[in-house]
């Protein structure tokens, strides 16, 4: 029934899907059997669905594993086979079928199932279909290297220092993830922070810090607009929420949040510098190497990833080359300095950049390692512009197809700015388009273009496991579950006043949201308070609280589960999720203080 994933530290059994499934169908079968001439209460739905979500986390989390999709369109079997009996008898779809037979029937599979706006009131089908374009959009821009060349010119500009570079990248990531995918831009942001504060020698736990600050600024910072962040397009589509809404109460937290973190920062980083003049070759240049690596390998390895798989060769070595690593030397450069056999070294320069590397770039490192000696300086020199020479080509195509991933922008926005006047422009349109458009740039390179696609498809296989919790909602919201929620929202409101029971919302999805995902958070809650006089301070509210709490623990969004496992990979496999919330206590803490107040003040001001 299950299969031992053996792992020295920590072994899992993955429990194999098709148990489950057949778990779940033998309990279909029996609700079906007592419920069909005595439908259930509604509540048992919300019991279901509520099951289904906390196993997601139990079993995402702890040693015995299930398939997160095996979960959810499992259990969809238990919900529908309770949904039918409940829903059916005073349905309109029975009366219709009643008087006009199966054509009722067909008519209501072609409105429901085979039209965008049917399949869209049923599992967010136009929201879900813009994250597909934009989970692709944002594969092909990556592959341009367009975040690696904007930080290094950044770093350039602040003349080394680490805190305002960091600061103004973290505020373009901001920006970015408010429009663009936040899950994509994660993996971006922590490669390029990584490198920099590699360089920087910051110390490994401020480096898991901002790995984990990440999340924050792709989450917290970046729910300023509604069509980064899924959690924010579900609570657009289910409120009817504006653009103007997100701009006039979401984005003064997300700035709020933004200088929260900058407190932060300048608390690690105010005093680390990187000397520009002693940047090596390949750092100078590591946008063109990143582009070169894909353009001719196309597996999305970097240096990094190709280093810890020839660590097994390092013998008695290993510890000095990682150590001179983690120092801030280039993996070659501390291969070299570590003293690892020629050919392992020769191999893996081969392996990241080609062969015609693999003389300059050696020649290159041995004469840095003893630049003091007379004549060495000028040697290095002189291999440095021969790396640049070889670095030519792929820098002039690098930039042809940045200027392409730059244009992609203008129908992607154009056709953004469309459909926010007019709904009947469907949302995916957008950011198919900047999709099509950006991938212009890089089909010169077979291997790059099957790369960006390979590796945007698997990310948004991380979505699919969604469809069926956002069926399972609709469904609850067609028995009428939410009205009972609806009912007791309205009695606090007027018990405790619309600011109190604001704030205990917000308390509440941030507590959901860290252990659970924040997407389903924002779907179930947001139902409950559809038409409601105060609805826009409840969903701004709501939307504070999933982006918090989606931060404050390793599953609380896709985000931090991208962030948790660069953690484990690249910087302490000994990580657990519990040095994770020790790490973000204090800055959750005081984002939580920042919003309640906020939410308060909006409640004065805006009277909402």
């Amino acid at each position: 029934m299950s299969t031992e994933l053996k792992s020295p530290d920590n072994p899992l059994v993955e429990i194999k899907s098709k148990w489950f499934y057949l778990f779940c169908i033998a309990i279909a079968v029996l609700i079906g059997l007592f419920t069909w001439t005595t439908p259930a209460d509604p509540n048992l739905m919300g019991i279901e669905v509520f099951i289904t979500i906390i196993a997601l986390f139990i079993f995402g989390s702890i040693k015995y594993r299930i398939d997160k999709n095996a979960v959810t369109y499992g259990a969809l079997l238990v919900i529908l086979a309770t949904f039918f009996p409940i829903w059916w008898p005073k349905s309109e779809l029975r009366q219709e079928f009643m008087g006009s037979g199966w054509s009722a029937i067909a008519t209501a599979f072609k409105e429901n199932i085979l039209t965008l706006h049917g399949l869209e009131g049923l599992v967010h089908a136009d929201t879900m279909l813009f994250i597909l374009g934009l989970t692709f959009f944002v594969g092909v821009i990556s592959q341009t290297r367009l975040l690696e060349t904007i930080s290094m010119n950044i770093l350039r500009i602040f003349e080394g220092r680490i805190f305002p570079t960091v600061l103004l990248i973290s505020g373009l990531v901001s920006f970015a993830s408010g429009i663009m995918d936040g899950v994509s831009m994660i993996g971006l942001t922590i490669r390029v922070l990584f490198i920099i504060l590699i360089m920087a020698k910051v110390r490994q736990d401020g480096i898991k810090f901002i790995v984990m600050v990440s999340v924050v600024l792709t989450t917290v910072c970046g729910m300023w607009l509604a069509y980064g962040e899924p959690p924010n397009l579900i609570m657009k589509s289910n409120l009817g929420l504006k653009d103007s809404f997100f701009l006039q109460y979401a984005m003064p937290m997300a700035v709020a949040a933004f200088m929260v973190v900058a407190v932060f920062l300048f608390r690690l980083l105010r005093k680390k510098e990187i000397p520009l003049d002693e940047l090596d070759v390949l750092e100078q240049n590591i946008a063109d190497v990143r582009f070169l690596r894909a353009e001719r390998k196309g597996d999305g390895k970097n240096l990094e990833d190709t280093l810890m798989e020839y660590s097994g060769q390092f013998g008695d070595k290993e510890s000095r080359v990682m150590g001179l690593y983690h120092e801030g030397n280039h993996p070659i450069s501390a291969m070299i300095m570590a003293g690892v056999n020629k050919e392992t070294t020769h191999r893996f320069i081969e392996e990241c950049l080609g062969k015609e590397f693999t003389a300059p770039v050696t020649s290159y490192y041995r004469h840095r390692m003893k630049r003091e000696v007379p004549g060495e300086l000028e040697r290095e020199t002189a291999e440095t512009v021969v790396i640049d020479q070889l670095l030519k080509n792929t820098s002039l195509q690098r930039r042809a197809s940045q200027i392409w991933g730059m244009l992609a922008f203008i129908p992607f926005i154009v056709l953004l700015i469309w459909h926010a006047k007019n709904h009947n422009v469907p949302l995916f349109v957008s950011s198919t388009a900047g999709f099509g458009f950006a991938l212009l740039g890089i089909l010169p390179h077979p291997k790059m273009y099957k790369l960006a696609l390979r590796e945007a498809a698997h990310e948004y296989k991380e979505y699919l496991f969604l469809f069926p919790l956002f069926l399972s909602i609709t469904l609850l919201t067609t028995v009428g579950f939410f009205d009972q929620l609806k009912y007791a929202i309205e009695h606090g409101s007027a018990a405790l006043g619309h600011a109190h029971l604001a704030v205990i919302q917000f308390l509440f999805s941030t507590f959901l949201s860290a252990i659970l995902d924040n997407n389903v958070v924002a779907d179930f809650a947001s139902r409950a308070i559809t038409g409601m006089s105060h609805m826009y301070l409840f969903a701004v509210s709501q939307i504070a609280g999933y982006a918090t709490g989606g931060a404050l623990t390793h599953i609380g969004s896709a985000q931090s589960v991208v962030a948790y496992a660069y953690i484990l990979r690249h910087i302490d496999s000994k990580f657990t999720p519990l040095d994770w919330m020790r790490a973000m206590y204090k800055l959750g803490a005081v984002l939580c203080v920042t919003f309640i107040i906020m939410i308060y003040i909006m409640s004065f001001f805006f009277g909402a």
